[in-house]
């Protein structure tokens, strides 16, 4: 039980981070689970089945949230997929230790759960980093292949702009893999009609050694 808790609870740098779930809505040509199944301590992200609430807390309580500088949903799954669990999580930890909280979500929160969502994370989360990688639907289409088809981009915009009314600090992110500095200029541009932060991050197949540095900022 001890590896499957720490599958679920680990540690990168000086970050923790919970993988509570291997579901996504996208299959992005970029994704990293798509090259390994190992991310820092944690040796397969790959669960043999979502944990419980419970399940989660007792994977947190083996670690002192004091070593770390924060506490990351984000794993082999889109985090937002259990969001009822994600914000219970939060709660419990609030009582717990004041740690910042991030969110790493590709954005697709209202799709997922059939409701205006950013709201819920008012208080409970500190800050929310959402993939963008592309400044049209059809680009986003052929990249990140969302079950949503064309109405995934304007989704996760519209995401967005909601939670920067709620969370403290909202990035938008691209994965620069070769973009052309255009896209990446349109890319920019949409993300300044959300009110977020752009950053560039580089394109990665292993976290190992991208732990111990810090993503570029490109803007």
């Amino acid at each position: 039980m001890s590896d499957f808790y720490d599958n679920i609870a680990y540690v990168l740098g000086h970050t923790l981070y919970l993988n509570i779930t291997n579901r996504c809505p996208c299959a992005c040509d970029f994704c990293i689970r798509t090259h390994s199944k190992s991310v820092g301590t944690g040796d397969n992200l790959w669960l043999e089945r979502e944990p419980t609430q419970t399940e989660i807390m007792a994977a947190l309580a083996q670690h002192d949230l004091s070593q770390y500088r924060e506490l990351v949903f984000c794993g082999y799954g889109e985090p937002t997929c259990r969001l009822d669990d994600l914000l219970w999580v939060c709660n419990k930890v609030r009582g717990i230790r004041d740690i910042p909280i991030r969110v790493n979500t590709n954005g697709l929160s209202d799709l997922i759960n059939g409701r205006s969502t950013a709201k819920s994370f008012q208080g409970l989360v500190d800050a929310v980093s959402v993939s963008l990688n592309a400044s049209t639907p059809e680009k986003y289409v052929e990249l990140c292949h969302p079950k949503y088809g064309l109405d995934a981009l304007p989704a996760i915009l519209t995401f967005t702009k909601d939670v920067v009314q709620y969370v403290p600090e909202v990035d938008m992110t691209v994965v620069d893999n070769g973009t052309p500095k255009e896209e990446l200029a349109a890319c920019e541009a949409l993300c300044k009609q959300t009110g977020a932060h752009f950053r560039v991050r580089r394109y990665i197949t292993t976290y190992e050694e991208e732990a111990k540095k810090p993503d570029p900022q490109i803007s």
